[in-house]
């Protein structure tokens, strides 16, 4: 069968290419055509748009892109059309995704999104949509299910797909002595820290994470570098004795005392890895989008960790909130009150259990596959 895939940014890259593996197995004619990354190229298909021409974040960058998005947008439709999938994929990414959705419906293509927007955070009302537009919904979180049964919709929740990912990490992990070698670091502890993968992303959260770990001779930090964005975001890290390690989260993660993390995927990450963290995350607006987030989010928390849980395992420093003073206190508490720290990982424990076993993107492609099958 024919599979049309669009993947807006780097995790959507990592799911997809994992998904895409597993639909390899389940069907033996699969052939692909997506939008996407490294990661998805490498498992084979067309690669026609990569993410990295897609990842507008925040209502002013978006306005200053709108060109941009448009053009993408029209030569997704084409290209679609062109191609004429048996099905075409989405994953996250929403206001791009749900607008090929209902374009696709119009155009007779079969629609099925594999990890849902986030309605339930903001924007419920786009759940209309995914009612109107979207065949088969396949979600990773097991909240998500009540939120959609409420709404009406039946979806196929198949765990997460970040267990995947780590579970393929371990099989090939390089012991603590190897990695601390390879990038030249000693035996102090390691402070990571996850600036996010986007431009705006990391232009709010690095310069507070940078001189909150000032000082701090007892440990040696270390930021997650992302290749797909200009490096010169990252200038002066070394004279601050910040390593920048490249495309090497998980290694990091699997050698972290303790980190400071931007709101996303990357939080669930650091959790399943069991590292204590701080969640922080600041866009453009300053104390007014503070406010507007406060009345627009539907949710207590931000942090993924903490709304799986249901209560607040990690704290999150968010917009005003996000200053050198407060995340410097915090990450000195996660690095100095063992109390604290073994309290955060019980959360952690408590949460894997919640969100089921390895195996979601071989149970989201063998689904996908029987039904398209049914459907033929």
């Amino acid at each position: 069968m024919r599979y049309y895939i669009i993947a807006g940014e780097a995790s959507g890259d990592l799911h997809g290419s994992n998904l895409m593996k597993e639909l390899k197995v389940a069907d033996k004619e699969a052939d692909f055509r997506f939008f996407g990354g490294d990661k998805m190229q490498a498992v084979g298909g067309e690669l026609v748009k990569h993410y990295r021409e897609m990842a507008f974040m925040g209502f002013v960058n978006v306005i200053l892109n709108i060109r941009t998005i448009k053009r993408n947008m029209e030569f997704c439709k084409k290209d679609l059309l062109s191609y004429i999938p048996d099905v075409l994929i989405l994953i996250d990414y929403p206001g791009f995704n749900l607008r090929i959705a209902e374009f696709a419906k119009q155009n007779n293509i079969k629609v099925y999104y594999y990890i849902s927007p986030k309605l339930w955070a903001w924007k419920e009302y786009r759940v209309k949509k995914v009612r109107a537009f979207v065949d088969e919904m396949f979600t990773i979180f097991p909240f998500e299910t009540a939120f959609y049964k409420k709404h009406g919709i039946d979806v196929n929740y198949v765990g997460n797909p970040l267990f995947d990912s780590i579970t393929e990490f371990e099989k090939t992990a390089q012991s603590a002595a190897e990695f601390k070698a390879k990038n030249e670091l000693d035996e102090r502890p390691i402070i990571a820290l996850l600036a996010g993968s986007r431009v705006q992303e990391i232009k709010g959260t690095l310069p507070v994470m940078k001189k909150a770990v000032e000082g701090r001779k007892d440990y040696q930090v270390v930021l997650a570098g992302v290749s797909s964005v200009d490096k010169e975001l990252y200038d002066g890290m070394q004279d601050s004795n910040i390593k920048v390690l490249y495309e090497s989260t998980y290694d990091l993660l699997n050698n972290a005392h303790a980190a400071l993390v931007a709101s996303g995927t990357a939080a669930l990450e650091t959790a399943l890895f069991h590292v204590p963290q701080a969640v922080l995350y600041k866009v453009e607006g300053g104390v007014l989008v503070h406010y507007i987030m406060a009345a627009v989010l539907k949710i207590n928390w931000v942090s993924l960790p903490n709304i799986i849980l249901g209560k607040m395992a990690v704290k999150e420093l968010l917009q005003k909130d996000m200053t050198v003073k407060k995340v410097t206190a915090e990450l000195d508490r996660l690095l100095g009150d063992e109390t604290y720290r073994k309290r955060i990982l019980s959360d952690y424990r408590e949460m894997q259990k919640l969100m089921g076993e390895p195996g979601c993107s071989k149970r989201a492609a063998e689904k996908m596959v029987e039904l398209l099958s049914l459907a033929s």
